[in-house]
């Protein structure tokens, strides 16, 4: 058994549940914020249309330095765009998740800021945490972001108070 297969399960499942809540984003709300200390609607789910793309800096490399990397977080200006960027990291992560072997998934990579270590873990454990329970975790402030603009909710793991399953 590859042991990537479940999760490859569980980011089908959980990717297509993502999608149905960023399909609501309303347009002309990507600029609200619930507080000023809270990322606009807009960057909130531009965060996580880009999470899945992750993936190739945990297989493909032995650590990632956030503060080294000169990341830059995108910025994109339209619900379309935000859909496309996540379709496209689902089906990027999908691909390379399906090439690993279990042995380079059971070995470690790191995570670190400016050459401080702050994770380490086999990359199996990464792809699940780091990736999918960061996206979920999102996901959940996209939902309470959306309830707060009277945007009808999807069903995620059950019934909505505006959708039952």
């Amino acid at each position: 058994m590859n042991l990537i297969d479940p999760i490859l399960a569980e980011l089908a499942h959980e990717g297509a549940t993502t999608r149905r809540l960023l399909e609501r984003l309303p347009q002309d709300r990507l600029g609200w914020q619930p507080h000023q200390k809270s990322m606009t609607l807009g960057r909130l789910a531009t965060h996580i249309a880009e999470i899945p793309g992750w993936v190739g800096s945990i297989v493909e490399k032995d650590e990632f330095d956030l503060g080294a990397s000169g990341y830059v977080p995108p910025t994109l200006g339209s619900v379309a765009e935000i859909i496309a960027m996540f379709d496209k990291s689902v089906a990027m992560a999908t691909e390379t998740l399906k090439r690993q072997s279990n042995d380079r998934l059971l070995a470690k990579w790191r995570f670190k800021k400016n050459g401080q270590l702050l994770m380490e873990m086999p990359r199996l454990g990464m792809i699940r945490s780091f990736l999918m329970n960061h996206l979920i975790h999102h996901r959940g402030q996209l939902s309470v972001y959306l309830r707060l603009q009277n945007v009808p909710l999807p069903s995620i793991y059950g019934p909505t108070a505006d959708e039952p399953m």
